[in-house]
């Protein structure tokens, strides 16, 4: 069952998808934040891998995947950690944010395979030029997994062939560069993400540099929902040892919950 293709998350307007790295700051914390976040009212995850040369990331989600591969997260302790949380009651849609190395070094087919065994609906390879993506869409197709595509603002001659085939959702990219906050978006998106709504079969959701409430109140009036990294795994990262020990935890817990609501509110 792929939820990203189900009628709610299909239907839905003002989309609010957060990112987490896997493992940070340790296995079984993540997954409590990712099961808490469903509780904040989010629409989806974006779970991410820990990578030593994550290209598209900033310093903030580069200190996370630093941390989580200091306490041994990887590829298979990613995909592990949704299989376990689906057990612990976890519904959401779910996107495996990773890079192509550690696919390879899995094995595509091998990753699809656990992907379907640990019930995660897509994914996403920020490095994986569309056009050498067929491999990965033909094996995802057949257990219907969506590969998520990005689209930049760069894209333009290419726009249109990715959105047409699009699948799940197409992730468009609010700036240049890597992830991380930013004050303030190009005057040029809002006619960008409508020149590619109108051939996008799937919603378009934008991302990167989205950090406060009004820019998610912006970009949810221009495309068909948002992104929040950073900003999140910023916040959690400063909570990082409370969320290890038992007594401070379920604080910390509530405080990223609160975090969350006052970015979807």
């Amino acid at each position: 069952m792929n939820r990203i293709k189900k009628s709610n998350f299909q239907d839905k307007k003002d989309r609010f998808v957060p990112y987490i790295m896997s493992g940070d700051p340790s296995y079984d914390a993540a997954i409590d934040i990712a099961l808490e976040l469903q509780n904040a009212g989010v629409d989806a995850l974006e779970w991410g891998v820990p990578f030593s040369d994550p290209l598209a990331d900033g310093p903030v989600i580069q200190a996370a995947g630093d941390r989580s591969r200091n306490a041994g997260g990887s590829l298979t302790s990613a995909l592990k950690g949704i299989k376990e949380a689906r057990k612990r009651g976890l519904e959401l849609p779910v996107v495996l944010f990773t890079y192509v190395n550690p696919v390879l070094s899995y094995g595509i087919e091998n990753v699809v395979l656990a992907m379907r065994e640990a019930d995660i609906d897509g994914i996403l390879i920020p490095d994986l030029p569309f056009e050498e993506s067929e491999e990965l869409r033909e094996l995802c197709g057949k257990e219907d997994i969506s590969v998520i595509s990005l689209i930049a603002p760069s894209s333009k001659h290419r726009m249109e062939k990715i959105s047409r085939l699009g699948d799940g959702f197409l992730y468009y990219v609010t700036s240049l560069g890597v992830t991380g906050t930013r004050q303030s978006f190009s005057d040029d998106l809002a006619a960008s993400i409508a020149t590619l709504k109108t051939t996008a079969t799937v919603p378009v959701l934008a991302g990167f540099g989205i950090s406060t409430r009004e820019h998610v109140q912006h970009f949810q009036s221009i495309a068909d929902g948002v992104i929040v990294g950073s900003a999140l795994v910023k916040f959690i990262g400063e909570r990082n040892l409370l969320l290890q020990e038992e007594e401070t935890k379920q604080k910390a817990l509530e405080e990223i919950k609160e975090f969350v609501q006052e970015l979807i509110s």
